[in-house]
């Protein structure tokens, strides 16, 4: 059997670790943007491709004649890769273009729960027009609280927060303009309070099994401060929900991604087949969506795919064939902590780039994932200028988990940083203070 994994980083070390590990023993055949020399240790073969150019992309699937192909990021799922690769008859897991709207356009998402009656959204505009009235109007109303999210792929930079990003009324049109300006429309939103969590599904149109729910740190600096990043760290539980989730709560949100999936399939007359990641906030009046995504996470992939104990290649033909079923997957009742070393500059400044740093050897209860790493001519490890490596602690309790991964992430020689707080009890007190403080109010 090949494989054909379209990837990047450490998401893409995580899926290739996981199809590795089954017994079918696939020969993996990798194509990224830049070597990922974790990625390369597991693979057949190693293309460096720009996963966006698409010719290219098909020239090596037609050589390699695949059984069926993995696309882990956002942007060639978004512009139609999976169509591209069904056109010469090979078969992947992740949704086509039209299905993959769910991540790439937000206002198209917000238009799908409202057709189908899926109450889980906050107030929200969905503008095509370059109308500053009625921009000013909406975010007007929302008192100070408001979201501006530019309405295509953006690399995870496009959404922009009051009180964060912008910080008046004014700020919130000037955004709303450059997002028309640039990609032709723009959604506003009512800002929502509360506390947030992932949930990601396999999906086979009706067919939809969970995952453990991972919450995500996406600010640079430990307390939860500075700039956002594409995520400092992330952490599950062993009972795979969160010490501050209620068991209703979770299965909403676990029933909203079967509704969604259900509603994409109505939409469009086929199923959507690949992975489904449910970015949710808990409030006061329950669990609401903030954004859909079409693909795992990076890191949420590095907290799942290590607690994987049945066959992952069966789980991606049981999706392809829609015969998906909850017996198919199984995780272990671990927690697991990421914490990501990145350089000290990240996000902002480059410095770093290009200079040596070293890795410890993880035990059997640790998983070290990397990312945006080049190699020397000695083999020696470099960094770039993103995250570098996702260190992964698997315990029977959170805080055995967060103290494996402290103290890989302690060994690590080099110009980098990490957020030590990720996964400690302070810090999990305080997401559970906020909770009870917001269903109290």
């Amino acid at each position: 059997m090949k494989i054909l994994l379209l990837s990047l980083a450490a998401r893409g070390h995580a899926i290739a670790d996981a199809l590795s590990r089954s017994p079918q023993s696939a020969d993996i055949i990798s194509l990224v943007p830049a070597r990922n020399a974790g990625i390369a240790s597991l693979a057949s073969e190693q293309h460096i491709v720009d996963l966006m150019d698409f010719d290219s992309v098909l020239d090596i699937a037609k050589y390699v004649q695949p059984d069926f192909a993995f696309v882990a990021p956002d942007d060639p799922i978004g512009a139609g890769i999976v169509d591209a690769l069904e056109s010469i008859g090979i078969q992947s897991v992740a949704p086509k273009k039209q299905l993959a709207q769910i991540e790439s356009s937000k206002g198209f998402t917000r238009d799908l729960l409202a057709k189908y009656s899926i109450d889980a959204s906050p107030a929200y505009a969905y503008i095509t027009e370059k109308n500053e009235s009625l921009i000013r109007d909406f975010i007007d109303k929302q008192k100070g609280n408001y979201v501006v999210k530019y309405d295509a792929l953006k690399g995870g930079k496009g959404v922009k927060v009051s009180g964060e990003h912008l910080d008046s009324i004014d700020d919130g049109v000037t955004y709303a303009l450059e997002c028309i300006e640039e990609c032709g429309r723009v959604v506003l939103e009512e800002k929502l309070i509360g506390v947030e969590f992932s949930l990601i599904s396999f999906v086979s149109g009706a067919h939809v099994v969970d995952t453990p729910a991972i919450q995500d740190h996406k600010r640079a600096f430990a307390g939860d401060t500075g700039p956002n990043t594409g995520g400092m760290g992330t952490w599950s539980d062993r009972d795979h929900s969160l010490p501050f989730i209620a068991s209703s709560d979770l299965a909403r949100a676990k029933e909203l991604n079967r509704l969604t999936a259900a509603a994409l399939q109505k939409e469009f007359g086929e199923p959507f087949k690949g992975i489904l990641y449910g970015g949710f906030i808990l409030t006061k009046k329950g669990v609401q969506l903030i954004e859909y995504n079409a693909r795992f996470g990076d890191p949420e992939a590095l907290n799942i795919l290590p607690l994987l104990e049945s066959d992952f290649i069966t789980i991606c033909q049981g999706i392809l064939a829609g015969d998906l079923s909850e017996d198919m997957v199984a995780f272990s009742k671990k927690a697991t902590v990421c914490k990501y070393i990145t350089p000290e500059g990240y996000p902002e400044n480059k410095d770093q780039r290009g200079q040596p740093f070293s890795l410890p050897t993880p035990g059997s209860n640790a998983r070290i994932y990397l990312g945006d790493v080049s190699e020397g001519n000695d083999g020696q490890l470099l960094l770039g200028g993103s995250r570098t490596a996702g260190i992964v602690g698997i315990g029977d309790t959170i805080t055995e988990a967060e103290h494996i991964a402290e103290e890989l992430c302690k060994q690590v020689k080099g110009p980098v940083r990490y957020r030590s707080d990720i996964g400690t009890q302070d810090l999990i007190n305080k997401r559970i203070d906020l909770m009870k403080s917001i269903r109290n109010a």
